[in-house]
């Protein structure tokens, strides 16, 4: 009996001296919150260098069309930024994609809700368009990204792009309209254009890597980037784009998509300016 008294007291007084040490220890201290800064986009369609007058016919492309554009709509998708230790921070805590419509001024600027870690910043990246792994139909319910629809039996999802306008052809005496739309191309058997004909689908959205894009961010600073659309360059560079010999209309003509989309990740797109906004 005494002995398993003993034994009581003894496992006592180890368990009291667990407690003591336990509580004696200080607790581990909490990780210091990263240093951040916030950036936003602001969207400019520039045309010859100069702001896009839409519903002007004064513009001539490489081809020598004369054509006025009337819409200018768009989607980019995943936006990272790249610094020189190999560190890419994705932009997608609030929304991985950003409409754009200039129609719609609202749309002509982002502001980013993900808080950006302070550094060096080399590059800017981003989708053109939405990738294969998020285009998916009915997506949006609300207008004006609802409207961007592209027809399930082509392919599904929304459009990338929609450039709309109007051209002179010389041997019309009234002007042409064009719809310079990007999307999910299709494939189909032999010359066919005909939907029941179709045997696969091609997904074009591409990268685009912004020139000129690195900044720096320190702690709560604001940085305004401003991304500029040259309109003319979907048209040129590195294949003249004809709006005589090419379709009016290219939704369903995956050729004209990919050299549009070979144009547009070419040169189509630039940074015009970096703001510190405090």
């Amino acid at each position: 009996m005494y002995k398993s008294q003993f034994f009581n007291v003894i496992s006592l007084l180890i368990l009291l001296m667990v407690i003591l040490v336990s509580c004696s220890k200080d607790p581990e201290p909490e990780p210091e919150p990263p240093d951040t800064g916030k950036i936003s986009f602001s969207f400019k369609h520039y045309l010859d260098g100069e702001t896009l007058q839409v519903d002007t016919m004064k513009y001539f492309n490489a081809a020598g069309n004369l054509f006025l554009v009337t819409e200018v709509q768009y989607f980019i998708s995943d936006v990272t930024l790249h610094r020189s230790d190999g560190m890419e921070f994705l932009i997608d805590d609030w929304k991985d994609m950003h409409y754009v419509d200039n129609d719609i001024p609202s749309t002509m600027t982002w502001e980013v809700f993900d808080d950006i870690p302070t550094g060096q910043y080399d590059f800017i990246s981003f989708t053109f368009g939405i990738s294969e792994e998020k285009n998916h139909s009915l997506m949006f319910v609300n207008p004006p990204e609802r409207d961007m629809f592209w027809p399930q039996v082509l392919g599904g999802g929304y459009h990338y792009l929609k450039l709309n306008g109007k051209w002179k052809n010389d041997t019309i005496a009234t002007n042409r309209p064009f719809e310079f739309h990007l999307g999910i191309g299709q494939i189909y058997k032999g010359d066919s254009v005909y939907v029941p004909d179709i045997i696969d689908y091609i997904h074009n959205a591409f990268e685009v890597v912004l020139p000129a894009s690195s900044f720096a961010i320190a702690k709560d600073v604001k940085k305004d980037i401003s991304i500029v659309m040259n309109v003319e360059n979907w048209f040129q560079n590195p294949f003249v784009y004809d709006l005589a010999e090419n379709p009016e209309n290219t939704m369903q003509y995956q050729a004209a998509m990919h050299t549009g989309c070979m144009n547009g990740k070419e040169d189509a797109f630039e940074v015009a300016e970096i703001r510190e906004t405090r």
